[in-house]
């Protein structure tokens, strides 16, 4: 077993206890963030699959076995309960896990549709229990550096944003019965890869103001989008253009942000770290301010184990959960205003989702087929 330098286990105190819902290829990466850190053991896992539940508890050395988390839940002791299991599955499973007052770190995205998602939230907060959600683009060492730097006013008022989710996904991706279905997926390439790039300028840019966008349908054989563009304004003034495609060859995931002082950006696909990072300053910033800007020597990129991380730290001191694993409504909402903005051809406030039920229950839109 390895462990983080610093994280000591204190010697008089039992570490916390764990269990893991879902033992697809997910949950290996909770695991091994357990696993690497003292504070947490992994007690429990279920899935209804004998056969792949013992492989994986037989894997990382895991007692307890169940059939289904409602057994899992009555029968150990635990802290926090990691939710790897398909979407749908979530709302139920988290209010479930709060009824036997147990923490839950939910994979995303953490519901289908708003609604949802507030059942879950109003449930931890009845419960006095944390709701930590699992958007790893927000972590490693270099995006806090950024994140820093815009909170500060460093790099002068942020102006101008680009967002790119250039994915590329053919039709044998989508030959999975459940793949390309509103029933299904819930949504298009916007909520199924958009999501990641949109969550993390979000979560450097803070809270949006309104959407304006269109989906299209301009390839691909499903009845969602495969390419969507959005405007997006920003409560801090902000505008970023959004795009998310499944029809890119060179797929690349960029974050861009322009400020007064300098250009902030990050090109990766699945996971970023300091190399993919870099800040450009403006003509006439000093080379001595712009030397400030540097990222630490030292780099963690993104992932699942400084994600767990900050979860144990905030359960061991007894704080509340970081930035890093909350507002899990900011990046469904901005996908939800996407949907309802592309339906209902104009712009979309948060004030407008609130008092929208169709779109507070579903993202079913309307889809510009320009197809050949």
């Amino acid at each position: 077993m390895s462990h983080q330098d610093g994280q000591q286990q204190d010697p008089g105190r039992a570490p916390l206890r764990a269990a893991i819902v879902g033992t697809g290829a997910v949950a290996h990466l909770h695991a091994q963030a357990v696993e690497a850190d003292p504070r947490i053991e992994l007690v429990a896992v279920s899935n209804r699959s004998e056969s792949r539940r013992t492989e994986f508890a037989d894997r990382y050395g895991v007692p307890g076995r169940y059939a289904t988390h409602t057994e899992l839940l009555a029968a150990e002791r635990l802290d926090l309960v990691i939710l790897c299991t398909p979407p749908d599955l979530h709302r139920q499973q988290t209010l479930d896990a709060y009824a036997a007052g147990v923490h839950v770190l939910c994979e995303k995205p953490p519901a289908l549709s708003l609604a949802e998602l507030d059942d879950m939230q109003q449930a931890a907060d009845a419960a006095g229990l944390a709701f930590a959600i699992v958007f790893q683009q927000r972590t490693g060492t270099a995006a806090a550096h950024v994140k820093h730097l815009l909170d500060s006013g460093a790099l002068g008022r942020p102006l101008l944003a680009q967002c790119q989710t250039l994915w590329l996904r053919g039709d044998d991706y989508y030959a999975v019965d459940w793949r390309g279905t509103w029933d299904g997926e819930g949504g298009g390439t916007t909520l199924g890869h958009g999501i990641h790039q949109m969550d993390l300028l979000a979560h450097l840019l803070g809270d949006w103001a309104e959407v304006d966008a269109r989906l299209w349908r301009v390839a691909r054989d499903i009845e969602m989008e495969d390419v969507s563009t959005a405007v997006v304004r920003f409560a801090n003034g902000v505008v970023a253009q959004a795009v998310s495609s499944v029809l890119s060859p060179r797929e690349a995931s960029v974050v861009r942000i322009d400020c007064e002082l300098a250009t902030v950006e990050v090109e990766h696909l699945y996971g970023h770290a300091g190399p993919n990072w870099r800040i450009t300053p403006a003509r006439g910033v000093p080379e001595e301010v712009a030397a400030g800007w540097a990222f630490p020597a030292e780099d963690e990129p993104s992932g699942h184990e400084p994600l767990v991380r900050a979860v144990v730290d905030a359960l061991w001191a007894g704080e509340p959960m970081p930035d890093l694993v909350t507002h899990a409504r900011r990046p469904l909402e901005l996908v939800t205003a996407i949907y309802a903005s592309a339906t209902y051809g104009k712009p979309v406030t948060p004030a407008d989702l609130d008092g929208d039920e169709r779109f507070r229950t579903s993202l079913e839109a309307t889809i510009t087929d320009i197809r050949p």
